[in-house]
């Protein structure tokens, strides 16, 4: 009979990848860096666990989002509230590119594909999101991730 393989946390081996995220589209993107965070890329992969990887992403406001999300009436709208009545606020996704945020776009969309709960958040403190083409991480010597070599679809021109 064969036994199920269940990591422990000693076993766990993390690698550090760099993505660069330019011409890069938003969605296809953070579905692929999700994936990496949890861990489902190995061939060890323990659901309970925390054993993803590292994931460094570079040039994050020259990356790219389809269709009309970066409209201003019918695009992709990020919603919080003040918590004093009727303090709801809204903004676009191509406000937040246009306005000196453009990690919290990537960064939302990989936290809305990870699980919502303690593994989940403990997770999301491995992603790092930098807007420009440096990054903090150099003594960890991040390995280069080809996000654009794996589909076609994966990167997009900017109009």
């Amino acid at each position: 009979m064969f036994k199920t393989y269940s990591m422990k946390q000693s076993e766990i081996n993390r690698k550090w990848l760099l993505i660069d995220a330019k011409n890069l589209v938003v969605g296809r993107l953070a579905s692929i860096i999700a994936k990496t965070l949890r861990g489902k890329h190995k061939a060890e992969f323990t659901p309970h666990m925390d054993c993803g990887d590292n994931v460094v992403v570079i040039n994050a406001q020259h990356a790219v989002l389809t269709g009309n999300k970066q409209n201003h009436k019918d695009g992709k709208i990020y919603y919080r509230h003040t918590g004093y009545p009727g303090g709801i606020k809204q903004v676009t996704a191509g406000q937040m590119f246009n306005s000196g945020k453009p990690e919290f776009v990537l960064k939302k969309a990989v936290q809305r594909m990870i699980s919502r709960n303690k593994l989940g958040r403990k997770q999301m403190k491995h992603l790092y999101v930098y807007p420009g083409a440096t990054h903090d991480h150099e003594a960890q010597k991040p390995e280069l991730m080809d996000v654009a070599a794996m589909n076609k679809k994966n990167i997009r021109d900017k109009e």
